[in-house]
Parts: C-alpha cells; structure tokens; sequence
C-alpha cells in the first residue's frame, strides 16, 4: 500500500507546469491571491522569496520551495528587489506556463514555477499538514530531486514535441520527490500529524491496513492483532506519533473516501456509505454530517457547483 500515494490521491492533488521567470540584472515579482499550491524551482542562477515579515530565504540553483498554502510572497534578485518588486501579478499568471521576462541585460536566472491545486475539504490534506515554506536545498542527499530539476532544465532549454505534457508530468514527480526528502529529514514540523505515520514502521503499517480495508469493521484489538502488537502498544504509538486514536482516523479516512465519491461519481449514498463500512444510508449521513457539516446530497452538490 502506497501511503503517500493514496493521500495524494484522495486530496485531489493535482499540478502544472506554471510561469517560467527569465531574469537578469535587477528584478522583483510579487504574486498574491494564489489558488492553492506555489513551487519553485531553480535551474540556473540565483533568487530571493520574501513573504511578509519573514526572513528572506536565498535560493541557489538546483533548489526547489514548496508554498502550499499559496501565501502571497515575492521573488527577486535580492531581498530588497523582492520585497518592493517591480511587477505584481495575481494567482492566474502563475498557472498559464508564459515566460516572464524581468529585469534587463543577459538573462541569468531560469526559475519554474508550478501550481498545485487540491481539495481544502479533506481532513487528511496532505498540502493542510506540510509547514507554509518547505526549502529542499540541491544536496538533499542523492533523493533524485536534483536529476528531476535537471531534467527539467534540459527540457526548458530545448522544448521538442509533447513538452508541455512532459513538463506537466515531471511538476507531479518534483512534488512527490520534494515530499520524500523533506520527510527523510524528520522534521520538527511533521510530529504529531499522520504524515510523521510515513516514517514510522509500526503505524505505517497500521495505516496501510486501515486504507487496504476502510469498510472493514475494524477494532483497536482486530488492528493490533494484524500487526501482532498489543492493543496497548498499538495506540500509544499511533497517538504519539498522529495525535489521534485509530479509530478516530479511520472515520476521517472515511468520510474523506466517500467526500471523493461524493464529487467524482454518480455513486448511490448507499454504495458509497457501504464502501466505507457502513450499513445504513442514515448511520453514514450522521457520520458525514459530523465530519463535513453538511448533508452527503448537500455536499454533493455544494462541490460540483
């Protein structure tokens, strides 16, 4: 079982290539309003992001940065260039894939930038657990990070046929790379969150059973038994490591399983409320309800509209 992939997955996380910022000399670019998720990605050349009254962080070449909540920031030549740049754009340039030509003289500095959009209503949102700038420097340690950004790099510079659904498709795989080196590093920031789970072997593989079998009638003692651990054993780790009880994961789990059904098919509530195990339309509605604040028909229709 895929832990990071299933995540990913059921929080609709999805990526595209975004503005491709040519600069040189002095330059400076704010971006604000921005719809979900902000990456950078440095091929050549230096760069400064500034967000507001926040140290300015340097990024050298081979770098990547991962805003996920898409706070408004702004890069430059410097932190001064950035902090009172000298073009403001909102949150749709940065999904159109256009070059955007700053400063003057030789260009420089070739920076990708990407957006990530993804579903804020899902509880166990990967994007709503991850710190508000994740800096994954270019000697990461041999993850394959960098041979993506010079992939990367090799494309931009000579575009063939097919490269913007190339390019596309190594954003999704630089997210996925920037999460695993981030995650090997065992950051402060992770503890206490069921992405911390990741690397922890004991209650990853309690998660992986819970998303093997989510409409499975699962108890503490029946999960402990699985995994050949004592009940006790079982949830002080998993608390210790999630800040939550299995069983209170595994109905967020749920209801975010049937949140995705609920958005993406024509399913019957009785097929989605017995996919994820339960046996009456009216125990799951009560469930979801909870969860979601909504009615599942409500919900339905409120995320289609």
């Amino acid at each position: 079982m895929d832990l990071l992939g299933d995540l990913l997955a059921v929080g609709g996380v999805r990526g595209a290539l975004g503005a491709r910022i040519e600069a040189g000399g002095s330059w400076g670019l704010s971006w604000h309003k921005m719809r979900g998720a902000a990456f950078y990605a440095v091929t050549s050349g230096t760069a400064w992001l500034c967000r507001h009254d926040e140290e300015p962080v340097q990024l050298m070449p081979g770098d990547v940065v991962l805003l996920p909540s898409g706070t408004p920031h702004a890069v430059g030549s410097t932190p001064t260039e950035a902090r009172a740049p000298r073009r403001d754009c909102d949150g749709s340039a940065m999904g159109d894939g256009s070059v955007l030509r700053l400063g003057t003289g030789e260009v420089q500095t070739h920076v990708l930038g990407a957006c990530y959009e993804y579903d804020p209503t899902v509880t166990t949102q990967v994007m709503n657990a991850l710190p508000a700038v994740l800096h994954i420097r270019a000697d990461n340690g041999g993850t394959g990070l960098d041979d993506t950004v010079r992939l990367l790099a090799r494309e931009l510079a000579c575009p063939q046929a097919a490269s913007s659904y190339v390019l596309n498709r190594v954003v999704d795989i630089l997210l996925v790379q920037a999460l695993r080196a981030w995650l090997a590093g065992k950051p402060d920031e992770v503890r206490g969150t069921y992405l911390s789970a990741l690397t922890d072997p004991v209650v990853s593989a309690a998660l992986a059973e819970l998303h093997q079998e989510p409409a499975r009638s699962w108890t503490t003692e029946s999960l402990a038994s699985k995994l050949t651990i004592s009940r006790s054993t079982l949830t002080r780790r998993f608390r210790a490591v999630t800040g939550a009880a299995p069983a209170d994961y595994l109905t967020r789990w749920r209801m975010d399983l049937a949140a995705t059904r609920l958005r993406d098919t024509d399913d019957t509530l009785d097929a989605i409320a017995r996919s994820v195990g339960y046996t009456s339309v009216y125990a799951f509605s009560r469930a979801f309800r909870r969860s979601k604040s909504q009615a599942p028909g409500q919900f339905r229709t409120a995320t289609r509209a």
